[in-house]
């Protein structure tokens, strides 16, 4: 007894010995392992973790990406419901075997039966066999229910057959479909639950805790079908709105782009219309003046003109040139407005001192017609402006007069304040114009006409002389009576400090 007491002794002593040797070498195995990492909050948010995840992939079975978002919606609360339904279905069962020596295998296996149909649809939708899992839930899930109440059991799950019902309307496609399972549901219901009142096992009557958690789970089970239905019909409405904004804000966009595109035909149309008429005319009234030296420079070569003869032709050349040099501005100015490199430089500038300028260069033209040209601008008329632009519509304007008054003519060029604006104004005795000639100008239907002298013009002048002004934020007024000469007027800002 004593050799088997200390034999008792040593054993124990040397099994705890080997404990202790295991666990160190389990520590210098993983030294950074420790009780604090397998605390309870810790497995708690791993648990949840994996438990959301397993409801993710729960929630996804048989999805395609060929589904829309109505089909997977529908097929995610399906899924859902299947799950929690076999949960509950396996569940009580389960206890009501382990828990009552009254219930035997048998009667388990009989009050499975609905839970099973559930694990078969999940399987169903996992291999994307949708159709034969609706028939299966629809009918074999009341039959089933119906087969557990038959045999005598009451488990307290009438409950699912209002939810079958429910589920009908909102899965099945087709009415005869959705009243057919509903019809089954309900007159199960009524049949098992209202006609029938004794059962051999009653859970209420042997486990009421049982049979309240079971009548919960049910009514919970039916308020969340609903919410996830209204969820994802939310959802899908919210798509839906949210599709047709971006089709309707890109419709926009693209009826903004036709818009836009039309303008900029029409405007290339005009332009292009524009450029063959000034085509036409350059081919044309370009060949004048370069005949006209020719026809100098070759007379003069071939015939000795004397000085005399000579000069007597100079001033129609002189004509033809300086019609020429102002076709060719303009022609210039004209291009680079189009390529909107024409850019507008402002700054102070004297009107008296370019109207001068701009009489000097005509002076000319108008001598050989003998009309007098006056000009009343008072000193320091200051207005802010693009200076070249600015010389350019006086020096159309002016050529303009010269060319539709008669000789012996008279011209006045004039300036009077005009609110924040100085005015200036080119009064010719000429022939004047329409009604009709006025308002094609205002169109830019491209008008013009010979002059008094058959000079020639393109109608390209007056073109640039509006749109230069309104660059500069002035305007041009035009007011003329066939007979009794035209009067083009101009408007400039004036200088801040004269203002």
């Amino acid at each position: 007894m004593k050799i088997s007491g200390i034999s008792n002794t040593f054993l124990e002593k040397l099994r705890w010995f080997s404990i202790g040797r295991t666990f160190a070498r389990v520590k210098r195995k993983w030294p950074r392992v420790s009780f604090r990492n397998f605390s309870i909050p810790s497995r708690v948010g791993a648990f949840s973790q994996k438990s959301h995840h397993f409801l993710e992939e729960i929630k996804s079975l048989g999805f395609t990406k060929t589904m829309d978002e109505l089909d997977k919606g529908k097929l995610s609360v399906f899924n859902q419901l299947n799950f929690f339904q076999f949960l509950t279905g396996i569940i009580i069962p389960l206890i009501c075997f382990f828990g009552n020596s009254k219930f035997p295998l048998s009667s388990f296996l009989l009050a499975s039966l609905p839970a099973w149909v559930n694990l078969v649809v999940l399987y169903l939708n996992f291999y994307f066999r949708y159709e034969a899992g609706m028939i299966i839930y629809f009918i074999l899930y009341p039959v089933m229910t119906s087969v557990v109440y038959m045999t005598g059991m009451n488990l307290g799950v009438e409950l699912y057959f209002i939810l079958n019902g429910i589920l009908a309307v909102f899965f099945l496609p087709l009415i005869t479909h959705m009243l057919f399972a509903v019809g089954l549901s309900m007159v199960s219901y009524f049949v098992l639950v209202v006609l029938t009142s004794h059962y051999d096992y009653q859970l209420h009557a042997n486990n009421m805790f049982l049979f309240l958690f079971n009548q919960i789970t049910v009514i919970l089970l039916i308020f969340y079908a609903l919410f996830l239905i209204k969820k994802e019909n939310s959802l899908y409405l919210f798509g839906i709105l949210a599709t047709n904004k971006a089709l309707q804000e890109t419709n926009d966009k693209i009826e903004k782009q036709k818009a836009e595109i039309e303008e900029k035909a029409a405007e290339l149309s005009e332009l292009n219309s524009l450029k063959n008429k000034l085509f036409s005319v350059i081919s044309h009234d370009m060949k004048t003046p370069m005949y006209a030296l020719r026809n100098l420079f070759g007379s003069i070569q071939q015939l000795k003109m004397s000085g005399a003869e000579i000069k007597a032709i100079i001033p129609d050349v002189v004509t033809d040139l300086n019609y020429t040099t102002g076709l060719m501005e303009n022609l210039l100015h004209w291009v680079k407005s189009q390529m909107n490199s024409a850019s507008v430089s402002p700054q102070p500038i004297d009107l008296g001192q370019v109207t001068g300028e701009v009489i000097n260069v005509q002076q000319l033209q108008a001598s050989s017609k003998k009309i007098v040209i006056s000009c009343d601008i008072p000193d320091q008329s200051m207005a802010y402006a693009d200076r070249d632009m600015v010389t350019l519509v006086l020096r159309n304007l002016l050529s303009n007069a010269i060319k539709f008054t008669p000789d012996r003519g008279r011209i006045s060029i004039r300036l009077r304040p005009d609110g924040p604006f100085l005015k200036v104004s080119v009064v010719d005795s000429g022939i004047g114009m329409s009604a009709e000639t006025i308002a094609c100008i205002h169109e830019n239907n491209y008008y013009s006409t010979y002059g008094t002298a058959r000079e020639s013009g393109t109608g390209l002048g007056l073109m640039l002389c509006k749109e230069f002004l309104a660059k500069n934020g002035g305007s041009l007024t035009i007011e003329s009576q066939p007979g009794n000469g035209s009067t083009f007027s101009f408007t400039l800002p004036v200088f801040a400090e004269n203002a």
